[in-house]
């Protein structure tokens, strides 16, 4: 029998806030997140320059042209042959924690939904554990670990920063795997759910 995604519906709010939690108690409690964010020798120069520059909120890479024309010119490439070169984000007044915590649970329950709708249209009800393991844990390795690295690597993120944020990734995807392997319907249950719709 095929499982609907609405049979799902409690395996995708645990597996979200398992995830959940595991990201804060990775990020807050273990060690290997600490070296990944360095601070600014002279904080409160650059800080002082942002604001003295008033530079409005957005990402911002340097050097930049504003004509991409400009990009073959002698001066922009002495500056990207010179170099530093980066990106920084501007953002607008104090960052709110409870928000960013609200968007960060939305972005795993999206992933979760897609872990368990891809798991949902290639597995059969009634599957074995390791069955639905390796659908919902290869899925969960897409969404957790693969979207954003491209932009990473273009962004010039650290390669350490990348490393372990794929880390994470994985055990999410493992965690998901888990919840919805242990909780996908049984063959009878699903046939039963079949039968009362009729």
């Amino acid at each position: 029998m095929e499982v609907a995604l609405s049979d799902l519906w409690l395996p995708i709010l645990i597996a979200t806030v398992c995830v959940f939690f595991a990201s804060s108690i990775i990020w807050m409690l273990l060690p290997y997140h600490k070296k990944d964010i360095q601070f600014l020798p002279n904080e409160e120069e650059l800080t002082a320059k942002v604001t003295q520059m008033n530079i409005k909120p957005g990402l911002y890479m340097f050097p930049n042209c504003q004509d991409p024309k400009d990009y073959k010119g002698d001066e922009y490439k002495a500056k990207w042959k010179a170099g530093p070169w980066g990106t920084i984000t501007v953002q607008p007044g104090q960052p709110s924690f409870g928000m960013n915590l609200f968007k960060t649970f939305l972005a795993y329950l999206v992933i979760t939904i897609f872990v368990a709708y891809i798991t949902a249209a290639s597995t059969r009800a009634g599957a074995d554990y390791l069955a639905v393991f390796q659908v919902a844990g290869a899925a969960g390795v897409l969404g957790h670990c693969m979207g954003g690295l491209a932009g990473d690597f273009f962004l010039g993120k650290p390669t350490r920063f990348i490393i372990t944020g794929f880390i994470d990734g994985v055990i999410f995807a493992l965690i998901t795997a888990g919840v919805i392997a242990s909780m996908w319907p049984a063959a009878s249950s699903a046939l039963e759910g079949t039968l009362i719709v009729q």
